[in-house]
């Protein structure tokens, strides 16, 4: 039962992470296109984006921030399968129910606030520059790391898991 509740609590603890990662990445971005601006003197025409530079803090951003995810992925079906074998299945059971279930919700709940945006944007509720586009500019930066990110990560989660217990299960035997 132990080994079921922990499970059930390891993809809420992965969304949560890779949702941060991707604030934390952005953020590093708007500063880096910002930088660009004011030191370049892209707007006024006197130099060119460095592309290169965005598209290495996305990387280096992406690979650092997905070490924690990884090892708790990883260390998690070991620590409880030392413990207890069956607690192991109760971790993979409980792991796969709520991990499935969350990709479907956050998925889901990422596309509805990317398509609300999309239709207010369209001239619905007041259209551009309303309060109803501001509060759906606001959902759509939380949906698209939940449809983007979040949501399809599970899969993995879910499938690193159970490749790990797989093949250390001999040696939890």
């Amino acid at each position: 039962m132990a080994g079921l509740f922990i499970g059930a609590m390891l993809p809420f603890l992965f969304s949560a992470l890779t949702m941060g990662a991707v604030g934390r990445a952005a953020e590093k971005m708007v500063d880096e296109v910002r930088r660009q601006f004011r030191e370049l003197g892209i707007l006024e025409g006197r130099g060119q984006p460095d592309y290169e530079q965005c598209v290495r803090i996305a990387t280096h951003g992406a690979l650092r921030e997905m070490v924690l995810p990884v090892i708790i992925a990883v260390a998690a079906p070991l620590a409880v399968g030392l413990y207890d074998v069956g607690a192991l299945v109760g971790l993979l059971s409980g792991a796969t129910a709520t991990g499935f279930l969350l990709a479907i919700f956050l998925a889901n709940a990422g596309g509805a606030w990317d398509n609300a945006k999309k239709y207010i944007e369209s001239g619905h509720l007041g259209g551009k520059g309303s309060p109803a586009h501001k509060a759906a500019v606001v959902g759509d930066t939380v949906g698209d790391p939940c449809k983007d990110t979040s949501g399809p990560s599970l899969n993995i989660l879910i499938k690193l898991m159970s490749i790990v217990s797989l093949v250390f299960l001999p040696l939890l035997l």
